[in-house]
This record gives structure tokens, C-alpha cells and sequence, in this order.
């Protein structure tokens, strides 16, 4: 990989390095937000999450699940059914048709199972490489970078990437982070935005990444 100079001579995997050290000391214990048993539920819940937070998914789920337990219920559930049952999550109409459409899915390619490689899982109706990457990260244990608002954010602010959409970011990433913390960075990024370094008002000046981060630095230059 060719060294790119930032900062203080540091090379971008050079920086990538002290970034993950650093999460790893401050945010040890960051996993996936979402409650779920099996990688059904999660991945339920996660095409839920899109455009809600995790906290109201979580509430639904709790209902949900009790009552939809296999593709089978999903797929054969009435539709107006499922669309009051998620309708707090917001989109609800689209989410439904999604979620039933997968799960007809899973039934009559995957034997009702959840699949465990991208490939699959992309193939499945509302499933993209996000949705993708929780599932087989947080359910299956392959590692895989989920690039939410905040991971983009971050990644940008950081200087680890200039990408704004979410598959190239991925990919600019995925050889700075070992493949080993792909997944808890991920979670890291997400709890970091929400704890320090949010949309509107940065905590820079008492961040732990500041030393490495291009848009603190700028803004103590200003």
C-alpha cells in the first residue's frame, strides 16, 4: 500500500493503527446495539434500523419477535399485519414488503436459513452491504465494516478517507483496520459518534483521537 503523509509525517496506516488503539482502550466493551437471539432477528432488526434509531427498534422487536419467529411467519403474515407491527420504525410500508420479500427468500433459496456470505445476503431483497455486514459480523462472527452516518462521518473527520458514499468508504477502510476489528471498530465509530464526536457539536478539544484527526486539528488551527 503506498504511504500517504498526514499530519505529522505519520503514514495512513500508520494513523489507522494509533485510531484503533485508541478506540480499543476507550471503547472495549462497544458491540452491536440491537437485540436479537438468532441472525433471523437481527436480520429483521436491522433492515428496521434503517432511518430509526436502535432504541425504538429494540422496542418493537420485543413485540415482534414474540409474535414472528420463522421466514414462514413473515412470508405468510397479512401485509397490513406486519406494517402496524413495524410502523413505529417509520417507512413501514416499504420495510414490510422488504422483510416479507426476503423472507420468501431465505424459504425458497436458503432452506429458511440465513445465508453467511455477502454474495447471498445482497441478493436478498432490501439486503445491501450495511444490512450485510451487521448480519454476518454480529451473528456469524466474519468480520465485516458497517458504515453507518457516524463511521462515514468519523472516517472523513479523521482523514482515513474523502469518500461520501458508504460502499467506497467500506472499501477505503477495509485495508487500513485489520480484518480481526472490523466489526468492533465498527461499533467503536458508531458509539464514538454518538459519545464525542456527533454531527453538530464535536467534542474536539477533549477527544482522545484529536492528536490524529485532520478536522480537530483544523479546527484549532482556526
Amino acid at each position: 500500500m503506498k504511504k500517504v503523509k498526514t499530519g505529522e509525517g505519520m503514514s495512513l496506516k500508520e494513523k489507522a493503527t494509533q485510531i484503533v488503539n485508541g478506540m480499543n482502550q476507550v471503547y472495549p466493551q462497544a458491540r452491536c446495539a440491537l437485540r436479537f437471539k438468532t441472525p433471523l432477528e437481527l436480520l429483521i432488526a436491522t433492515i428496521l434500523s434503517a432511518q430509526c434509531t436502535d432504541k425504538k427498534v429494540n422496542e418493537v422487536t420485543r413485540t415482534l419477535f414474540n409474535k414472528y419467529k420463522t421466514p414462514q411467519d413473515y412470508a405468510q403474515a397479512p401485509l397490513a399485519g406486519l406494517e402496524e407491527a413495524i410502523r413505529p420504525t417509520g417507512f413501514f410500508h416499504n420495510k414490510a414488503k422488504n422483510i416479507q420479500g426476503c423472507c420468501r427468500e431465505l424459504i425458497n433459496r436458503h432452506r429458511g436459513k440465513v445465508p453467511q456470505t455477502m454474495e447471498e445476503l445482497v441478493a436478498l431483497p432490501g439486503i445491501g452491504r450495511k444490512t450485510a455486514n451487521v448480519v454476518l459480523g454480529n451473528a456469524f462472527g466474519i468480520p465485516g465494516i458497517v458504515v453507518d452516518t457516524h463511521v462515514g462521518r468519523i472516517a472523513r473527520r479523521l482523514g482515513l478517507t474523502r469518500e461520501k458514499d458508504p460502499v467506497k468508504i467500506e472499501f477505503a477502510l477495509m485495508p487500513l483496520i485489520p480484518e480481526k476489528h472490523w466489526t468492533v471498530f465498527s461499533h467503536q465509530m458508531i458509539e464514538h459518534g454518538r459519545m464525542l464526536c456527533t454531527a453538530r457539536a464535536p467534542q474536539s478539544p477533549s477527544c482522545f483521537l484529536r492528536p490524529f484527526c485532520d478536522f480537530g486539528n483544523f479546527e484549532n488551527r482556526t
